[in-house]
């Protein structure tokens, strides 16, 4: 399936391994990242994945800063053409008890994981809108469904992107741009190892019984839903739950969270 790829984030975990999977199969790629060290590991990576049949370049840019995302897209497509895929997957987490964390917390967060996708979206879509099969897909999580402890600053965030997708699915249908939103869970990925380290006692039992999945595994059932015109995309069966009961088992969920809190003993 040959093309022209966009991701944002594409410099290591989900993005990255969705870039991969894409080059494998003949896609030309278009990464942004902040780092240019990691865009430079990664252009390699995703070049050795394609076996170089695919072109790769790299741009770095902050999702956050709406000039540098702009040339950044701009680059991309006057390098390799109008993109069929635009994949929004730059995100932070920054999990704590909301009493804990600093505004500039919640700010990073949101202008990251909302305002990067937002921006992403806007600035692509009038290059995406020239191929014949143009995808756009954001990356939500599992946070995005219900109100979760420690994750004050993250989870409302990732509600607002799956509000976006949700308006800009039956907005852009008309047009012809096929809208896909992935909900993935604890990912192997560098983010999540850094993650861990900050998460509250409450946080890390709600977690545990997820399990983690390889962003390979991801990926792949990202790009499969997106061919297929999927609006959503879960994974696991608490996910998939959650995803069609999250209104009706919200207020069971937020009991057996007061119940974890007592039990962990932690101070509120």
């Amino acid at each position: 399936m040959p093309g022209h790829a966009i991701i944002t984030g594409g410099s290591s975990g989900i993005g990255l391994a969705i870039a991969k999977s894409l080059s494998s199969r003949g896609t030309s790629i278009s990464l942004i990242a902040r780092n240019r060290d990691r865009l430079a590991a990664a252009r390699e990576a995703v070049g050795a994945a394609g076996g170089g049949a695919s072109a790769v370049q790299t741009f770095s840019a902050d999702v956050r800063d709406p000039d540098e995302l702009r040339q950044a897209i701009t680059s991309a497509v006057d390098g390799l053409g109008a993109p069929d895929w635009g994949i929004s997957s730059a995100g932070i987490v920054i999990p704590g008890k909301f009493v804990n964390q600093t505004l500039r917390d919640h700010e990073d967060q949101w202008r990251t994981n909302y305002l990067g996708s937002l921006q992403f979206a806007h600035f692509i879509l009038p290059h995406l809108e020239k191929a014949p099969r143009p995808r756009l897909v954001l990356i939500a999580s599992g946070a995005a469904f219900t109100g979760l402890y420690g994750y004050s600053s993250y989870g409302p965030a990732k509600f607002a992107v799956r509000g976006l997708a949700e308006s800009l699915r039956v907005e852009l249908k008309p047009r012809n741009v096929s809208v896909t939103i992935a909900f993935p869970g604890d990912t192997d990925t560098p983010q999540l190892h850094a993650e861990r380290k900050l998460r509250p006692a409450v946080t890390r039992k709600l977690a545990s019984s997820g399990g983690t999945m390889s962003p390979e595994a991801v990926a792949k059932g990202i790009v499969a839903a997106a061919e297929r015109g999927d609006f959503q995309v879960t994974f696991g069966w608490q996910l998939r739950v959650l995803a069609r009961t999250h209104s009706l088992i919200a207020p069971l969920l937020r009991n057996y969270q007061d119940w974890l809190v007592k039990r962990s003993g932690e101070e509120p």
